[in-house]
């Protein structure tokens, strides 16, 4: 398992995060490397967390949510996680069609200001 692991700036550079980042994780407890000493390493279980963090990061998912979707696979496991994971997708996937919806409107709204003031230059 040892040739597995990854060390601090192994992991910044993999994920492409800052070290402030990495150390954040670890504070919120959403990552728990090993210690030896001062050093870090991060095994297969904290790569993969760090897919999901990413992931959800993406998608718009707050840290906290993040956070308690992790915990939820060691306390009561990957069905659980799932099910919630589910009502998080669905809940944000609301909140991305409302904001495409109103960037779409908004887009409307500048081009035809745009192509009115572009008319207004020609006459």
């Amino acid at each position: 398992m040892a040739d597995e692991e990854l060390t601090f700036k192994q992991m910044c550079t993999r994920f492409d995060v800052t070290p402030r980042t990495l150390r954040y994780y670890e504070y919120i407890e959403l990552l728990a490397p090993r210690k030896d000493g001062r050093a870090r390493f991060y095994g297969p279980r904290e790569s993969a967390r760090m897919k999901l963090i990413l992931r959800g990061r993406r998608f718009g998912f707050s840290l906290e949510e993040i956070r308690q979707w992790l915990l939820l696979y060691d306390q009561k496991g990957t069905k659980e996680q799932y099910q919630v994971f589910v009502d998080l997708a669905n809940r944000q996937l609301g909140e991305l069609q409302t904001q495409r919806s109103e960037l779409d409107q908004t887009i409307g709204e500048l081009t035809a200001l745009r192509d009115t003031t572009a008319e207004s230059l020609k006459g």
